[in-house]
């Protein structure tokens, strides 16, 4: 009989977590009602609930950022004089402007003129730069792009190479542009200063404001999927709404709390689940630009947070940063994010005091969500949604059909691939791509006629529509909390100098979440990996690359075998992964801190394995 697996639910567990719940009940229910209208006739979304805040509490603060503070009345009055800017350049509803900036007010305030004027803003990743950055930006053939000072230099190399109108570059400035203290020295060639013109606008709210509905969109939000480069996924407000209602009120902030932000804002977990909560309970959301495990318990205490939002790998590096008197007496009793991994969540609760994990599971562009509502330990939690957990042939990486055809549902304990129902309530709005979106959809699942919305992970059933997130299948692997294509990773080798060929994957570093990067290659005939060639390489790689989609492991490989429909044979490359034992092909890694490759030897393996290094 096999071993019961030590995370399943129990009745006695779930009848313990019951009074609680019924505690929130009330609330909860006044969410759900946000989260299943379907009324399309009716005005909602990001505006909405902002307005009914602004309304509720005028001068409760809304963001903390370094040593200056908005309230919602200053922040809708500024988001007001954007999107009325935006009117007065002749963008209407669904016309589509970008933004590239870190995290900093101007970002929400973007956000919220977007909300107001019926137009969508294209979330850009800051960290995408060269060939990367480029089909973003063209993906989405934006009619304005607004630039922060922070990142312009990125954007003047390429510029030549963007779907942009010449006279459509708008800089703001690194400084505080709230109150326009901006310097127009610094304005780049071929921009222009953005704060000033928006400080002559009415701070009236645009009548357009009223006219958005739940289908309408708001955000183009970028996703590394399975087939080359980033896809741009659409969001609607009534996606907003949905987390607004399940997660802003299960979250259950109020005005006296402060939700610390360092995820970048260009990804869902930060701007839509994180803010939704913030919005919800009226709170403040402090920024921080970047995350830094050695200043994060001191902004916690300087804002006087009381919640943060995280992805897996920050709570590890937390977990691994040395104790001290900086993480004490702080007031943070709940967390909100996604990726936190079984073997560090009692002790991430332990160390921290930790009372509450309101661990979620979603996808930008996924018709289905999870929420760990009651509170167990090692879950995603449930989802009210209708969804299956089916069968999975990892060999093969594809769903188990039976002789009938149709696909299994696993047992309880027993893992398998992740599928949403799509209805009405639960529609898949796919990408810009029609093609990549009908790519995302199985048909005839269990009956003929359904169709389900294929998740890409392998989720574990734990009891009580409980599920358990075990891994990503696929040609997309996570890493630093980033969802990496291997596509698209071996396209941008495969053009670098002196590589004939490249196949990338994920391999586990002992100690880490997720799987950091491996890219097999061939060179052209003639080239030597020398120590001039393997740095070029790099060098190569990073101007093309986010950091975290650049390779830490090579392997040199004199042929690349591929199976009868030309597809890479990786499952062989995977066994072996950095292990110089298994294979007489030469391995190097790309040591933290280095910028050199390193060979793989057996004593550099122990060295890696045993945490030697912080990857």
């Amino acid at each position: 009989m096999p071993m019961r697996h030590p995370d399943l639910i129990t009745m006695p567990q779930m009848l313990g977590r019951l009074p609680k719940f019924i505690r929130k009940l009330p609330k909860l229910v006044k969410g759900l009602r946000y989260a299943i209208d379907k009324s399309n006739d009716v005005h909602t979304g990001l505006g909405f609930t902002f307005a009914k805040a602004v309304k509720a509490h005028p001068n409760a603060v809304a963001v903390k950022y370094q040593d200056k503070q908005l309230t919602y009345k200053q922040l809708d009055d500024w988001s007001n004089q954007l999107a009325n800017y935006l009117l007065s350049q002749n963008l209407s509803k669904g016309d589509v402007f970008a933004v590239a900036l870190e995290n900093r007010p101007e970002l929400l305030c973007a956000a919220l003129a977007a909300a107001k004027t019926g137009t969508i803003v294209a979330l850009l990743n800051t960290s995408q730069v060269g060939k990367v950055l480029i089909h973003s930006v063209n993906l989405v053939q934006p009619k304005l792009l607004i630039i922060g000072a922070e990142l312009a230099e990125a954007f003047q190399k390429v510029r030549d190479k963007l779907d942009v109108p010449a006279d459509k570059y708008a800089w703001w400035d690194d400084t505080d542009t709230y109150n326009n203290k901006i310097d127009k020295n610094q304005v780049p060639e071929g921009m222009y200063s953005l704060a000033p013109l928006i400080h002559e606008q009415s701070k009236v709210c645009p009548a357009t404001s009223k006219d958005i509905y739940l289908k309408d969109g708001l955000f183009y939000v970028y996703t590394s999927g399975t087939t080359g480069l980033p896809k741009a996924v659409i969001f609607n407000h009534g996606r907003w709404m949905k987390s607004y209602g399940l997660f802003g009120h299960s979250f259950n902030l109020n005005q006296k709390d402060t939700l610390y932000i360092t995820l970048p804002l260009y990804h869902a977990t930060a701007m839509v689940v994180c803010w939704s909560c913030v919005v919800a309970g009226g709170s403040a959301m402090a920024l921080q630009r970047k995350f830094s495990a050695r200043n994060f318990w001191h902004d916690i205490k300087k804002f006087n947070a009381t919640s943060f939002g995280y992805v897996g790998e920050l709570c590890r590096y937390l977990i691994e940063t040395p104790y001290g008197d900086h993480e004490k007496d702080n007031q943070v009793t709940k967390v909100i994010g996604n990726g936190l991994r079984p073997s560090i969540w009692k002790s991430f609760k332990d160390r921290f005091g930790i009372e509450e994990v309101l661990e979620i599971y979603g996808s930008s562009e996924g018709n289905i969500g999870f929420s760990n509502i009651l509170n167990f330990d090692n879950t995603v939690g449930l989802c009210p949604l209708p969804y299956k957990i089916v069968a999975y042939d990892q060999e093969a990486e594809s769903p188990i059909r039976g002789k009938d055809g149709f696909m299994k549902e696993v047992s309880l304990g027993e893992e398998g691939l992740l599928l949403g129902k799509i209805t009405e309530k639960a529609p898949f709005d796919g990408y810009t791509d029609p093609d990549k979106t009908e790519d995302k959809i199985f048909h005839d699942v269990f009956v003929k006629g359904d169709s389900y919305f294929n998740t890409g992970d392998i989720m574990r059933n734990i009891g009580f529509k409980h599920s358990q997130f075990v891994d990503r299948v696929g040609d997309t692997f996570r890493w630093k909390g980033e969802n990496v294509s291997t596509t698209e990773v071996e396209s941008i080798i495969a053009d670098c100098e002196g590589i004939s060929e490249a196949i990338v994957y994920g391999v586990e570093i002992a100690g880490t979440n997720g799987r950091a990067g491996m890219a097999a290659i061939t060179l052209g005939e003639g080239v030597e990996f020398d120590e001039a060639f393997r740095k070029s390489f790099l060098a190569e790689l990073n101007s093309h690359l986010p950091n975290y989609a650049v390779p830490i492991f090579i392997r040199l490989l004199k042929s690349i075998e591929t199976t009868g429909t030309f597809k890479y044979q990786k499952t062989n490359l995977k066994k072996v992964a950095f292990d110089p034992a298994k294979t007489d092909d030469d391995l190097w890694v790309c040591l933290p801190q280095n910028n050199h490759l390193t060979r793989v030897d057996s004593s550099e393996l122990e060295k890696i394995q045993g945490n030697h290094y912080r990857f």
